[in-house]
């Protein structure tokens, strides 16, 4: 059968989200106001990140050595024991995030993780802001809904089972396209309120046990 695991990344694969940690310590203006609105449903978090990271001057050194030598980048236990698990048992794992794919790629180079497809924010860097893009296959921006995008295409190529393992409230619209859900934190609360089934995990050796439990 041909399986393929969809994780999320931020506050998922890892214990808070990397993008807030960049944003807290780079960002000038006041990105705050538009986590509150993207909370408050008023913009899309595709959006959110857009205009926040323009706030964000640096470069992709200054990032880079941030996200390996700062020790604030904390990693959720069982990381890659899970992307061992999935290759063993010959399992597609794919990560789809709102996040940047750079910052994404830098973390799991350190940690020795390959041959993971990642679809995440093009960031360009530019003395005037970073300039963030969500490219969909044909290198054309997705305006909205880049995650649930991604898992429409996934289940179009004939995946016999999808599995999905997210942590934020946005992450129920591609967990719906899954066969089965792994869920923490906003994701399990919205599971729960739409009676929607799915495995609690605290760890991500939780989600190997879940992953071993399914017939």
């Amino acid at each position: 059968m041909k399986k393929v695991v969809q994780c999320d990344f931020d506050g998922t694969l890892t214990i808070g989200e990397v993008s807030r940690l960049l944003l807290e310590e780079f960002a000038e203006g006041d990105w705050q106001s538009l986590t509150k609105e993207y909370t408050e449903g008023k913009i899309s978090v595709q959006a959110c990140n857009i205009i926040q990271f323009a706030m964000v001057k640096i470069d992709e050194k200054t990032m880079t050595d941030f996200l390996l030598n700062s020790g604030r980048v904390e990693i959720r236990p069982g990381l890659i024991e899970l992307m061992e698990y999935c290759r063993r048992r010959g399992f597609d794992t794919v990560i789809v995030s709102n996040g940047l794919k750079l910052y994404i790629e830098t973390i799991l180079g350190s940690l020795g993780i390959d041959g993971v497809e990642v679809y995440a924010a093009q960031c360009l860097f530019n003395p005037e802001g970073m300039r963030l893009t969500y490219p969909g296959p044909d290198g054309a921006h997705i305006e909205d809904g880049f995650k649930e995008f991604y898992s429409k295409l996934l289940r179009e190529k004939g995946y016999d089972a999808m599995y999905y393992v997210g942590n934020g409230v946005s992450d129920i619209y591609p967990a719906r396209h899954a066969d089965h859900i792994f869920a923490i934190d906003g994701l399990l609360d919205r599971c729960r309120q739409e009676k929607i089934g799915c495995t609690p995990f605290n760890d991500l050796f939780d989600v190997i046990r879940g992953l071993e439990a399914i017939p």
